[in-house]
Parts: structure tokens; sequence; C-alpha cells
């Protein structure tokens, strides 16, 4: 199945103090956000626009934050263009944004996950002083090197040159005083050692919440960050989605995934920005749009205008 333009979804630590602002501005997106809330467990809004950095850094809170954001966006871009043929994926978290996408579960059900996600893995991170650096740059053997010597797991190879480093804040400060050669290291705004070990204990909650859902095969071409493969059952990739928490993320796999497929553009949804960096250093000739704001979705509309 050849996929031409393809949605992807942020994951934590893409978001920002009061990126909702300009999104409560469409009609119907604080009822969603309500909804949102409700479901989700999370006061969405008052967090969207109010709540400083350091209080959105909680990923108990970040996590439904930045997957109703993501939802919101999709609403507003499928109002105005015909997402029939594309493909979507998420990164970590945004998986769950992007199983909505592909109607592998409900709205409602996702939102309810993610919100059972984000306190399960939030009091996973509290059992330990654990965090995630990026490590930007440098021979990709010799960082992976680096980190082991460190103690650390390359928890998301992200492609484009980064590979973000997960494990105790001590050993993540002796690798960025340590640095591999040509690279650079950058503290990530995230409360925890995320797709480690140390996020173990939050899988039980999460196939607990997981239970009884209804549950789709998807509508449409869909990734796994588990390995970058296509999956077609949905069953499978809300396995996968249980399991991912404690499980490396394979992001330049994905991006593997999408040249295999075609890609001649990629769209992030809100909060976007990382992703389409990304992008754009490992998926050369390919144009990238990140939907910030709803004034960004004329680009993103036009994109898949010229797909057609």
């Amino acid at each position: 199945m050849s996929v031409v333009i393809v949605i992807a979804c942020p994951g934590q630590g893409s978001q920002t103090p009061g990126f909702l602002d300009a999104w409560l501005e469409a009609p119907g997106s604080r009822a969603f956000l309500e909804e949102a809330s409700e479901r989700s467990g999370v006061d969405l809004i008052r967090h969207g626009t109010v709540s400083d950095a350091d209080t959105i850094r909680d990923t108990a809170i970040a996590q439904p934050l930045i997957v109703a954001a993501s939802l919101l966006a999709w609403r507003e871009l499928a109002a105005r263009a015909d997402l029939t043929g594309v493909g979507v994926a998420g990164h970590s978290v945004g998986e769950f944004a992007a199983a909505t996408a592909a109607r592998i579960l409900h709205e409602g059900d996702a939102l309810g996950l993610v919100g059972a996600r984000g306190r399960a893995m939030a009091e996973a991170a509290s059992q330990a002083d654990t965090g995630m650096s990026a490590v930007v740059g440098g021979s990709e053997s010799e960082v992976l090197a680096k980190i082991e010597e460190h103690g650390l797991t390359p928890a998301n190879r992200n492609g484009g040159g980064q590979i973000v480093a997960a494990g105790p804040i001590t050993a993540l400060r002796a690798l960025a005083e340590d640095a591999p050669r040509g690279a650079r290291v950058i503290a990530l705004q995230v409360a925890g050692a995320f797709h480690t070990g140390y996020m173990a204990s939050a899988i039980p909650a999460l196939e607990q919440a997981a239970a009884g859902i209804e549950i789709a095969d998807p509508m449409r071409r869909i990734w796994t960050n588990a390995d970058g493969s296509a999956i077609t059952d949905g069953a499978k990739y809300v396995e996968l989605l249980v399991s991912q928490v404690a499980s490396p993320v394979r992001w330049d796999a994905c991006m593997a995934g999408f040249q295999e497929s075609g890609i001649s553009g990629l769209i992030e949804l809100s909060p976007a920005g990382a992703l389409t960096g990304i992008a754009r250093r490992a998926l050369k000739g390919v144009p990238a749009v990140a939907i910030k704001s709803p004034e960004d979705l004329d680009s993103a509309v036009a994109m898949i205008a010229e797909s057609d």
C-alpha cells in the first residue's frame, strides 16, 4: 500500500506553557477539551493555558494534554481536508492519538487509557530519581557505546542523529560531562526514565485499564514504535501500546517504514515541532509541516491537496 502523507503525533516533552490558547478559539474546541478532561481525569483547559512549565512537566498531566491536543488538531484538519489516504504514527504517548486517528480506539477510550498511563508512569517515576537526555550528533555506534558505558538505556532511537538516553539522573549528568565525540547531551523536560525497565511497574495498571475496551482493526496504515512495522491487527497494536511504556521507541524504524511506503510529506499534529525537526534531518527531500496552532492548518491542507 502506497502512503503519500504521514500524520505524526508527538510524544512527551513537546508541550509548552499556554500552547492550547489559540486552539480554544476554534468552534467546539472547548466542549471537546471539557469532555477530554473528564475522560482523562485532568483539567486540560487549565493546564494547557495557564499552568507553568514545571506543572505540565508532570507525567500525569503532560500525557493526556499532548494526546488531547493532537486529537483536537486532527479534528480540525479532518474538517478541512480529505484524510482518506493518509498514514498515521505516534511517538511514545502519541501512539494513543494515532490509534484514535486509525480508528483502533474510540476517542474517549484513548483519553481514558492515556490518563491511566500517565498516572501509572508518574507513580513508577516517583520510585527513583531518573530522567532522559537527548544525545544529538556523533557516530551512532559511539553514542550507543557511551550510553551503555554509563549504565544507561537508549530509550528512544529517533533517527536524524538523535538518540535519547534514560536512567538515573546521576548517570545522565556523568554522560553530559563525558559526551560522545561530536555530540551534545541535552536534558529533556520529562519526569522519569520512560521506555526502560524503570517503568515496568506501570504495565499492570495499563493492562487493567485496557481490559474490556472496544478495539477495531485500523482503517488506515499505522506504524508501531516497537519495530517500525505497519500493524493491521488492532488488538496487537493495543498490546504493543501497553508494553511500550517499558520498551524502547524506534522512531528511526518508523521513518524507514514511511520511506518504504513512498512518503512525500509529513504533517505533525499539535503540540508540534520535535518530529518535523527530526524528519527534516532524516527524511531528506520530504517536506514537513508542524501544526503548532490553527494558523498552520492551511499549510497542512495545501500539502494534502498537492498529493492528490
